[in-house]
């Protein structure tokens, strides 16, 4: 069993993300993760001692916490919620990027985002209606692809010159065909059901130099959730990731002639690797007009990404500034040019 418990004083100790330690709020003390070893034989899982589950009565979601946490908010919906008692044999990640952004960076840096709302409501832009504010890991699939692709097309080569007083063009026609090994690696999926799947792209990209493997003391004092997909289900979505790469290879790979149309592509793609990983994510909740907004912050590197209200008002006079300005330039070149201006 993993112990959260500080030895100087019995208070609990949670991740402290400036140091990347585990460390006592009360005493001081702080440990390093690194130094924490599993116990000889001992399965990477989220053992009942560890990690305890709770499903959200208002939504559904279902999060790992540390086993010692009685209450806490929901993520996903901000619903206040006293967890279960069942708990989770689940194998644990293999890896894990800790949080660099503290709670009281985090909300600083969010209502920064939010003053730089042009076209947002003035009371939006205040920043003063924060519901909540909770340190999430995120459970993605890291997958790593190796592509064998081989592309069948048609080119050509066009030249125009000048022969006495007739003007030519010649058209020569290729068959082409390209071979490749196309390799990508941690390609990341989002295996949570409820989150938002365009929300956690846009939160991209994650520094993966800062992956570590996993231990259970990196979620002390944030929450986890479950992955809600395995590999298997979630593998077409990282094809498509990676479609659009493996199509501007293909068009690289050709060069030097006038068009070029590919009329057969076969693309082999096979699975070298997926690991589970949990990402950093700071999940905001913010009340504004009577209405709930969720937005999601990276919590390394602070990247904030969501819907906010938009005020009709400022569209409307950012758009007449814009027709003002256009009808100014076009009134102005009519004059220069000698012509009237209706």
């Amino acid at each position: 069993m993993i112990d959260y418990k500080c030895p100087n004083c019995g208070s609990s100790m949670v991740f402290d993300s400036e140091t990347g330690m585990l460390s006592c709020q009360y005493c001081g003390r702080k440990d390093d993760i690194r130094n924490i070893a599993d116990p000889p034989g001992k399965q990477q899982v989220f053992s009942g001692d560890e990690v305890q589950e709770y499903h959200c009565t208002s939504c559904g979601a279902v999060i790992m916490t540390e086993a010692e946490t009685a209450a806490t908010v929901c993520s996903f919906c901000g619903s206040a919620v006293v967890l279960g008692d069942r708990l989770s044999g689940k194998l644990a990640p293999a890896m894990v990027i800790p949080f660099s952004i503290s709670k009281e960076e985090a909300m600083q840096a969010f209502k920064k985002w939010c003053k730089n709302g042009l076209l947002t409501p003035s009371g939006f832009m205040t920043a003063d209606r924060i519901k909540g504010i909770m340190g999430m890991y995120v459970p993605f699939w890291l997958y790593e692809l190796h592509n064998k692709v081989d592309a069948y097309g048609h080119a050509t080569k066009v030249r125009t010159y000048t022969k006495g007083d007739y003007r030519y063009t010649e058209t020569q026609h290729f068959d082409v065909y390209r071979r490749l090994r196309l390799n990508y690696s941690k390609i990341p999926i989002d295996a949570s059901e409820k989150m938002n799947d365009e929300l956690m792209d846009k939160l991209e990209p994650f520094p993966y130099d800062q992956l570590k493997g996993f231990k259970t003391p990196y979620l002390a004092g944030y929450v986890a959730e479950k992955y809600s997909y395995n590999d298997e289900q979630l593998l077409p979505r990282a094809k498509d990731k990676i479609s659009g790469y493996i199509e501007s290879a293909i068009s690289a790979s050709v060069t030097g002639y006038s068009t070029v149309n590919f009329t057969n592509k076969q693309i082999d793609t096979k699975v070298r690797g997926a690991d589970y990983t949990l990402l950093p994510v700071w999940v905001v909740h913010y009340d504004y007009n009577k209405k709930d907004y969720t937005f999601a912050m990276n919590g390394q590197t602070g990247k904030v990404v969501g819907k906010p209200p938009i005020s009709k008002a400022k569209v409307m006079s950012w758009f007449a500034g814009v027709s003002g300005v256009s009808l100014l330039l076009l009134k102005l070149v009519s004059l220069m040019m000698g012509g009237g201006f209706l």
